[in-house]
This record gives C-alpha cells, structure tokens and sequence, in this order.
C-alpha cells in the first residue's frame, strides 16, 4: 500500500480552524472568503519564485503565482470595479487577457509585488464589505448585482482555483492539502 504525500498542516495547527462559528451572514460570508483566501496562501507558502511560477503542464500557463495575480485582478475588478464604481484597471490583464497568467515569471520582485497587490486588492474587499450593507448593487456589463452575490461569486472563484493550487503544489513538491 503506498501512503499518500506529507499535508500541509496538522489540523491542530490551520489558522482556517480559528474564525467565528456563529454569526450574521456577513460574518458568515467573510470567514467563508477568508478561509479560501488562507488556503490559497498555505498552498504557496515556502516555495521559492521558480516554483511559484512553475507552469502545470502543456499548454496550460498556469502556476501559482499566476493564480497569485489572476485571484488579485479578480477581487479588483469585482469589488473596485463593480461594486465601487472606481476607475480600476486591471493589475495584469490588459493587453493580454492572460497577462495575469504569462506574466507569472521566476523573479522574486513579480512575486513580491504579486502577493503586495493581492494583498492590497484583499483589505480593499475586507473594507467594502465591513461598511457596506449587503443587497447593496454594483454595474456588471450592464446588469445589478448585489455585493452578496458577489462575494459569494468571490468564494466560489478562490475555491475553484485552490483545487487548482492543491494539483499545482502536489506536483511541485508532492504536497496535498486539505
């Protein structure tokens, strides 16, 4: 019987075990959102750029610090964007609509500046979100949709992309998550 590759973290130890159990929708919605969002950094943490840039496999541009990028553009343009009414181009995207993922290169300063505008798109949601009431309605192409909606839409898009992250770093260095 073979044994399956070393997880992430023990249990005991998951910063996703330590958010409120009980609460409102809100409080519900954003320890949803933040629980994906520490996944997606659990899958990447201790690897080095090369790594993070590491392609999947042919022809797929994917990698890591693409999903870094790509999930950064992401909350910008739901939340800036939509929701906001900001005039927020995106971070990587234009003029290649994969720019986010071809972009994604070896180079500690692309990660650096990956994860600090992933951060700053993240705290600009956390904000959003905290003082604005949730039936509240952004523009999308011509049509309303409502900040709960969208940060639904957001939970789904960080957990799509972390199965995405566990088959990427189970590659990388054989390490599965939960």
């Amino acid at each position: 019987m073979s044994r399956r590759a070393d997880v992430f973290l023990d249990e005991a130890d998951d910063p996703r075990q330590t958010g409120p159990t009980l609460g409102g929708e809100r409080e519900v919605l954003a320890e949803y959102l933040r629980a994906q969002r520490l996944t997606l950094e659990i899958k990447c943490e201790g690897l080095s750029a090369e790594e993070l840039a590491r392609r999947s496999v042919e022809p797929s541009t994917m990698s890591l610090l693409g999903l870094v990028r790509h999930l950064a553009d992401v909350e910008r343009g739901w939340m800036r964007r939509t929701m906001a009414g900001l005039d927020a181009p995106p971070l990587w995207r234009l003029p290649d609509t994969d720019g986010d993922f071809d972009g994604a290169v070896a180079d500690p300063g692309v990660v650096a500046e990956a994860w600090a505008r992933w951060r700053e798109e993240c705290a600009f949601t956390d904000d959003f979100v905290a003082s604005a009431d949730l039936a509240v309605t952004g523009d999308h192409h011509g049509e309303q949709i409502s900040l709960r909606e969208v940060v639904v839409h957001l939970i789904e898009e960080y957990a799509r992309h972390n199965g995405h992250a566990d088959l990427l770093r189970e590659r990388i260095d054989g390490r599965v998550g939960q």
